[in-house]
């Protein structure tokens, strides 16, 4: 098969655009409510101390670095990380920043004032103390309750409780006669539950 270049053209109406502007806005606000003031995390979380279990530590003071490798679990009041790796580190001004990675990675809050949970799943995901941001890479999962947000790459901004989900364009290595195209972030949005 020779290698050609194909186009297409593709004819943007203005009914496509609004479909597509309503699409994205209701899957923006559906993610914004998902982390909105609801999803807070449990407030005494912070004050509890951190607990952190390893195969193997290493601490480096004059670096305010401190690596766990082997199944690693850590806990803080309510909140669980599990890993394969976690980095852990200290800014100047004294915030906390971590990266953990494994097959996967995890994290599970209990959220505050509801009986429950915040989950979060990746191949990576990393913690922003400073400007309290959540980073999850590669096949990222975020659970609230009974809905669930996929995507590649998920943050969420607790200070802004605003939360984005986004997919990449799939690489196209099982043929190079495939065309590439790009993967979609899903989300399941069960009924809530009503007492008749």
């Amino acid at each position: 098969m020779s290698s050609q270049n194909n186009y297409h053209l593709f004819l943007i109406t203005p009914k496509k655009i609004l479909s597509h502007l309503f699409l994205f806005l209701f899957l923006f606000l559906f993610v914004a409510l998902l982390f909105s003031n609801h999803a807070k995390a449990e407030k005494g979380d912070r004050e509890q101390p951190i607990e952190i279990e390893s195969d193997t530590m290493t601490m480096d003071d004059t670096k305010n670095l401190s690596i766990y490798k082997g199944d690693v679990i850590l806990t803080q009041g309510t909140l669980i990380i599990k890993a394969d790796e976690l980095i852990v580190r200290e800014d100047n001004q004294g915030f906390q920043h971590s990266t953990s990675t494994g097959n996967p990675t995890s994290f599970k809050q209990k959220r505050e004032g509801v009986d429950e949970y915040i989950e979060g799943i990746g191949q990576r995901i990393e913690y922003d103390g400073h400007m309290d941001k959540v980073h999850i890479y590669k096949n990222a999962i975020v659970k609230r309750g009974n809905d669930t947000v996929m995507g590649d790459y998920i943050i969420y901004d607790a200070n802004a409780e605003v939360a984005q989900a986004m997919s990449r364009k799939s690489n196209g290595s099982e043929s190079s006669d495939v065309i590439k195209k790009k993967s979609r972030t899903r989300a399941i949005i069960n009924p809530k539950k009503t007492d008749n």
